[in-house]
C-alpha cells in the first residue's frame, strides 16, 4: 500500500451528475504520494475546514490521473459534510488524507487469460468500480461491469463502457434487468471467475451468496462510520470469521484492514 499523507488539495472541477450526486476532481502536489501505486477500492478522508465538523468524510476514489496528480471522487450528498463539498468551486482547497485502506486484489487474479473478471456496483458503490475496470482493461482483459441503479438515471454508465461490457439492473425496471445486480448477472449468461463489489449490505449479501454457490472468489467493499480512517480508534470494526491479529478477537478494522475483504473473511 502506498504511503498516506494529509495535504491541501485544489479543486480542478466539480459537476453535478444527477440529483444529489457530484463529480469532484482534486489536484495534489508533486510530493503528495505515488499516484501510480493507488489501488482501486482505496478511499480518502476529506475535511471540511469547518471547526464544528472535526471528523473527516471518507469517500471512495473513483478515478486516478497520475499525470495530473489528481483524484476523482463521485459522491452523494447525505449530510452537512458532503453538502459542504458540493459547494466547492474551481481553485478552492481542502485538506485530504489519502490514500487509505486496502483495495481490490485484482492483480493476483490476472494469471489466466481465460479468467472472467466481474465488477458489481450498486448505487453510490458504482464509482469506485470505474478505476478497477480501467486497471483490469489496461492489463489486457475486458472485464464485465454489472451496475445497479434505482431508475433510469444511469450516472457513469457511458464511462464504464470504455473499459467493460456493461449490464444494468434497475429497481423500477426502466432500464436493463428489473431486479438486483445478481438477477442481471444471471440474465447476462456471464460465468464469472472472480467478483469485485461495492454497494449496500443487502447487495453484498447477494454477491457473497452467488460466490459461495459458484465456488469463486468475491471481494467486497464494506462501509462503516469512520473517525480516524487509519485504524487507531477502532470505531469501524466489522465481524470476521477468523481471529484478527491486531485485536485477537473476531473483528477487523474496516478503514485499515479493509474496506475490501474477501467475502468469506467477514460476516454480513
Amino acid at each position: 500500500m502506498t504511503d498516506r499523507k494529509k495535504v491541501l488539495a485544489r479543486v480542478i472541477s466539480q459537476n453535478k451528475l444527477s440529483e444529489g450526486i457530484y463529480d469532484l476532481w482534486l489536484e495534489f502536489g508533486d510530493d503528495a504520494f505515488d499516484f501510480n501505486a493507488v489501488i482501486p477500492g482505496q478511499f480518502a478522508n476529506l475535511y471540511t475546514k469547518d471547526p464544528s465538523k472535526l471528523l473527516p468524510r471518507p469517500i471512495s476514489i473513483c478515478e486516478v490521473d497520475a499525470d495530473k496528480k489528481a483524484l476523482r471522487f463521485v459522491y452523494r450528498v447525505v449530510g452537512s459534510g458532503t453538502l459542504f463539498f458540493s459547494t466547492l468551486k474551481e481553485n478552492d482547497t481542502l485538506p485530504v488524507l489519502a490514500p487509505l485502506g486496502n483495495g481490490y486484489d485484482y492483480a493476483l487474479k490476472n494469471e489466466s487469460d481465460k479468467d472472467v473478471h466481474v465488477a458489481i456496483g450498486g448505487g453510490i458503490g458504482i464509482p469506485p468500480m470505474l478505476e478497477l475496470c480501467k486497471k483490469i482493461s489496461q492489463s489486457g482483459k475486458r472485464p464485465v461491469a454489472v451496475l445497479g441503479y434505482r431508475d433510469n438515471d444511469l450516472f457513469l454508465k457511458n464511462e464504464f463502457e470504455k473499459y467493460a461490457d456493461v449490464y444494468i439492473s434497475t429497481d423500477d425496471g426502466s432500464v436493463g434487468t428489473h431486479g438486483t445486480v445478481i438477477d442481471a448477472l444471471k440474465e447476462s449468461g456471464v460465468k464469472a471467475d472472480v467478483l469485485y463489489s461495492c454497494g449496500p449490505i443487502p447487495m453484498l449479501k447477494g454477491v457473497k451468496g452467488y460466490a459461495l454457490e459458484a465456488d469463486i472468489a468475491a471481494y467486497i467493499s464494506l462501509e462503516e462510520r469512520m473517525a480516524c480512517g487509519i485504524g487507531a480508534c477502532l470505531g469501524c470494526v466489522c465481524k470476521t470469521t477468523e481471529v484478527d491479529d491486531h485485536s485477537h478477537v473476531n473483528n477487523a478494522r474496516v478503514c485499515k484492514d479493509g474496506p475490501v475483504f474477501e467475502c468469506r473473511a467477514v460476516e454480513l
